[in-house]
């Protein structure tokens, strides 16, 4: 635990950058007021400063500490709510920049999701392709004549007719959406069960997704199973890892609630781990509108293929700096928050 000069120390430079935003928006003199960058960041240094107090208070910090800490929350506390922005403009603050600077925030948890979810897919697929019978340890032989069926290149109906009707496709998108949907809520939820069940259907999914196309590729049937799945896969695939390490973090809160109770804990870190969820399903929902009219349409495979590596390009480059600019300070801050 850290000492009260220790504290005030780390994160003094915090309480005054809130306290000289606040003071600034007090101030009649319009020169004075905060620049959009500063008031942008009130809610952030709203919430960390709200939790310094929380912190201040269970360790038995000096009652000035708090005092001080507890006026500069009621005073933060009054111009949070006078400076609302629209549901929509939070909405859009989100998607560009609070999402991937939040999963970058958890990014070990992110790394750790992805293996679960990657090494049993590579290995699956790898012994796929190399032994005809290995598909049938994992999946029954009607769900393996199925995929064939479904990816068989002489099968002229899994090919995107010219005439088929945006009603159709429509309808797909739907199915798409409550489906992929349900799969990520699953993989989000198994971590109630103190992470093990994100951890089972982050593997099952691995193993059910690399079997598949490993045998598929070993059958040929190339460019009509990666043709497809090229498009949407960025998108489907990465929502699935975050919906993981979202439940993780739930996990986590529940095997190690440090000096909360469980219930506290899980309170806390569920606020985290549901704004990830959200963040994923706008991911899923983007797939699924590929995946019913782009990825079933007659194109090319160089054309498929490369839309495919573009979106996979587009991804990493969108959790990795989305929102690097406004968010450098943030995160620098929670990872102070996360350290005390």
């Amino acid at each position: 635990m850290l000492k009260q000069a220790q504290f005030e120390s780390a994160h003094r430079s915090q309480w005054l950058k809130l306290r000289a935003t606040v003071d600034a928006l007090a101030s009649p003199n319009p020169r004075k007021r905060p620049d959009k960058d500063n008031l942008l960041l009130l809610p952030e240094l709203y919430v960390i400063v709200c939790n310094h107090l929380s912190l201040a208070k269970t360790r038995g910090y000096s009652p000035n500490l708090i005092n001080e800490l507890h006026t500069l929350v009621l005073d933060s506390h009054r111009y949070m709510y006078q400076h609302k922005t629209s549901w929509f403009r939070r909405a859009v603050n989100f998607v560009k920049s609070g999402f991937p600077a939040l999963v970058r925030q958890h990014y070990k948890l992110f790394w750790l999701s992805s293996a679960f979810f990657y090494i049993p897919a590579i290995l699956t697929g790898l012994f796929a392709f190399h032994d005809n019978d290995f598909i049938y340890r994992i999946h029954d032989a009607g769900t393996i004549h199925s995929m064939e069926a479904m990816y068989d290149p002489s099968n002229s109906l899994q090919l995107r007719p010219q005439g088929r009707e945006s009603s159709s496709d429509f309808q797909m998108f739907g199915y798409y959406i409550s489906n992929n949907i349900s799969i990520d809520f699953r993989v989000f939820a198994g971590g109630m069960l103190f992470g093990i069940g994100s951890i089972f259907f982050l593997l099952y999914n691995g193993l059910f997704i690399g079997s598949v196309a490993g045998h598929l590729t070993a059958k040929g049937y190339i460019e009509t199973f990666w043709g497809f799945v090229a498009g949407h896969s960025a998108f489907e695939l990465t929502a699935l890892v975050i919906s993981g390490m979202s439940g993780l973090i739930i996990g986590l809160a529940l095997i190690k609630p440090g000096r909360l109770s469980r219930t506290d804990a899980l309170k806390k870190q569920s606020q985290i781990a549901v704004r990830l969820v959200i963040g994923a399903g706008i991911m899923t929902l983007f797939a699924a509108f590929i995946e019913a009219y782009w990825s079933s349409g007659i194109w090319p495979p160089a054309i498929k293929y490369s839309v495919g590596i573009t979106l996979w390009i587009l991804t990493f480059v969108y959790l990795r700096f989305g929102g690097i600019k406004s968010n450098t300070s943030n995160f620098s801050q929670h990872q102070d928050r996360h350290e005390s």
